[in-house]
């Protein structure tokens, strides 16, 4: 059975008139299992594969074998199905035409699956709203499988009218797990992370054909490691506190705090998807009133809830004190995951200004993006940043723009730009 536990990180100590209380909170699952095999409902997967016409023959090769690949991976029991995508969506497989969409694995059906991915060829266009549409369709199709998730592989941009996929990713929202991939330079990473981020998956880049099955693999992977179906991360405040923010900030950043519901009155709570054996961290702010010196208060008691149980929590505290040498401390954590929150800005900002041809914003942008991987020691930000900027001082983000950038090691940054490292040891 899953345990959880809850580590809080953070200075207490408020100055006289203090407002604003910041934390980060470690969560840690060990014993998650495998999915869909807890007795909390089925597991399903959906893998859906690019097979419009801009599909090279090496390309379409490769993602064959990467589906073949992930299809070998699903774990006996799990619900599956695989979707070639174009301008419209096509269930290969299982290809029924009414009743339930998906089928449980095991050697017979992922046999047939295998069989049916062998025979894709590409042809038509990009339209990756029917995609999703249909992958939900088939998710809904099969009740007990609550346990839900997709692989996306593109390698090219969405051709449809303005909102079409927006709209889609609305509809898939809450509904679907998604780990996305783009296949050579083709496909837009702002279009792409839009699908990943709204889905709480993953976006990556795979620019070279022969990687595609690796990456596959350690997707399907991942997801079938992923015992515990669905959890939320609940904030309670006291009565007339804000929570300012509220950010997963490890493994990747994303922003969590436009994703509230209303658990009570003084208690919000916030998707974070499966879990396998793995440790996030959270940077939570609250506003509180402030108290007069020596006072005390809870500021935000942060749970990992399943379902109607508390897994575990963690308490984030406020004192107020005229110790200036307390009140100025900052936390180690919050520092650097607020280093690392500003660097994913700065390389996401920096290329766009790149992209709309101001190189002297581009510049600035990356130029802080490098002083702050070096501050925040994420060497594999340093690494992608050295691809597209010559760096002249580390410490004081001192670069210029390179004269000839690939447009992959480009992609690579911005796709990159969310992970995030821990404080080295």
């Amino acid at each position: 059975m899953a345990e959880f536990t809850a580590s809080v990180y953070q200075n207490e100590f408020l100055p006289d008139g203090g407002t604003d209380v910041n934390a980060i909170v470690t969560v840690t699952c060990t014993g998650a299992g495998t999915a869909g095999q807890s007795g909390g409902g089925a597991a399903g997967e959906v893998i859906i594969v690019d097979t419009s016409g801009s599909m090279g023959p090496q390309t379409m090769a490769a993602a064959k074998q990467a589906a073949m690949a992930a299809i070998a991976e699903i774990v006996d029991g799990t619900w599956f199905a695989v979707i070639a995508g174009s301008d419209r969506a096509m269930l290969a497989y299982p290809q029924v035409q009414s009743g339930p969409g998906l089928v449980q694995a095991n050697d017979a059906t992922r046999a047939e699956a295998t069989t049916a991915v062998s025979r894709f060829v590409g042809s038509g266009g990009t339209a990756i709203s029917t995609w999703l549409d249909l992958a939900g369709t088939l998710f809904a199709s099969v009740p007990e499988a609550t346990q839900r998730h997709a692989i996306l592989l593109t390698d090219g941009e969405n051709r449809e009218q303005p909102g079409s996929l927006d709209a889609a990713i609305r509809r898939a929202t809450g509904v679907f797990q998604c780990d996305c991939r783009g296949a050579g330079t083709d496909w837009q990473v702002e279009e792409i992370r839009r699908i990943a981020q709204a889905l709480l998956g993953t976006v990556d880049i795979i620019p070279e054909p022969s990687q595609m099955q690796a990456q596959f693999e350690e997707m399907m992977r991942s997801s079938m490691a992923r015992g515990v179906a669905d959890a939320q991360l609940r904030i309670w405040t006291p009565q007339g506190a804000q929570v300012l923010f509220v950010r997963q900030v490890s493994p990747t950043v994303e922003d969590l705090t436009d994703r509230r519901v209303v658990v009570n009155p003084l208690t919000g709570g916030y998707p974070t998807g499966a879990w396998a054996d793995e440790s996030r961290d959270y940077h939570v702010a609250v506003r509180v009133a402030a108290k007069a010196i020596g006072q005390e208060q809870l500021a935000a008691r942060v749970q990992l809830a399943i379902g109607d149980n508390v897994a575990t929590q963690g308490l984030v505290k406020a004192t107020w004190s005229n110790n200036s040498e307390l009140t100025t401390r900052i936390d180690q954590q919050v520092a650097h995951y607020t280093g690392q929150t500003e660097l994913a800005a700065m390389i996401q900002e920096g290329l766009a200004a790149k992209a709309a041809g101001d190189e002297a914003t581009a510049t600035t942008k990356l130029g802080r993006a490098v002083q702050l991987a070096a501050e925040t020691g994420n060497d594999e930000a340093t690494s992608k940043l050295k691809k597209v900027v010559d760096i002249q001082d580390e410490r004081e983000g001192t670069v210029r723009l390179k004269a000839a950038i690939a447009k992959a090691d480009e992609m690579a940054l911005d796709t990159a730009s969310t992970k995030t490292t821990r404080i080295k040891k």
